[in-house]
């Protein structure tokens, strides 16, 4: 059954880097992921927390095919995608899609939004002339940008409208994943309860499954279905929103949440 399958397995994955220190013969190395079991299903989100450089953004790599695993296989909709032939990563492409945590720099500065949004569409030959300008004027009223916006440059457009423009093209290809990571931390504080909003209202209308990432507990409770603590590349923790902020049963995510106030709602204690 569809239902009962995961979109994306990551089983007993880990990733190792070779570090520039050490010798030719007897290289340093670092454990970024380190057996790390993880099953998203169709329609939830999963928030994975933690301080940077706990791994959190090596898994959500694996996850969208960015990065291979030195140990473990990955699974998408049931099938072994571990080793990836070009055709396996274009198939990847239309299933999981990312938004980057700068707009600014995940967009090309060259090309109006038109065209940032209609490029994805030309690479996977996906519809005629027609239907890619309807699809992308859609795309625009998804996202909530003006019209007024279609052929600017995006050095022209507010931090808030770029990164609509980055989750309009991540949602151009009709994926079942989007991957967001760190997605409102470059953002002033005004746009972050906006863009979770709209990521928020899309997952809803769009029925998406989704990985949150962020080092922010607060915002995670905000959007998440489920919560995965992590710490040195493990999962120290993982539950419902409601039982980690409401029973955390690991020292680690007593220390997160007792360290972190919302950046959504600084003004506020919870």
């Amino acid at each position: 059954m569809a239902e009962t399958t995961p979109i994306i397995f990551l089983d007993d994955i880990s990733v190792i880097f070779r570090t520039r220190t050490g010798s030719i013969f007897h290289p340093n190395l670092v454990t970024a992921v380190n057996h790390l079991t993880l099953k998203l299903m169709p329609g939830e989100t999963i928030g994975i927390v933690g301080e940077s450089g706990c791994g959190k953004s090596t898994t959500a790599n694996v996850m969208c095919g960015l990065q291979s695993p030195t140990e473990g296989k990955v699974f998408f909709k049931g099938e072994d995608v571990t080793k990836r032939t070009a055709d396996l990563r274009k198939k990847i492409g239309r299933v999981v899609s990312v938004v980057f945590q700068n707009p600014a720099t995940a967009l090309n500065p060259r090309m109006s939004v038109h065209d940032q949004l209609l490029d994805p569409l030309i690479v996977h030959s996906v519809g005629s002339d027609d239907e890619r300008e309807a699809r992308i004027q859609e795309l625009f009223g998804l996202v909530g940008l003006p019209s007024s916006a279609m052929y600017v440059l995006p050095g022209q457009l507010s931090g808030g409208q770029r990164q609509r423009v980055a989750i309009a093209r991540a949602l151009s290809l009709n994926p079942d994943v989007i991957i967001a990571d760190e997605p409102t931390s470059a953002l002033d504080v005004s746009v972050r309860a906006q863009i979770l909003n709209l990521l928020t209202d899309l997952k809803a209308e769009l029925g998406l499954a989704m990985v949150f990432i962020s080092h922010d507990i607060q915002t995670e409770r905000y959007i998440s279905d489920r919560i995965i603590v992590m710490n040195h590349g493990q999962i120290m923790e993982q539950g419902t929103a409601e039982q980690v902020f409401n029973d955390p049963q690991d020292e680690y995510t007593r220390t997160l949440l007792a360290a972190a106030p919302s950046l959504l709602h600084p003004k506020l204690g919870d």
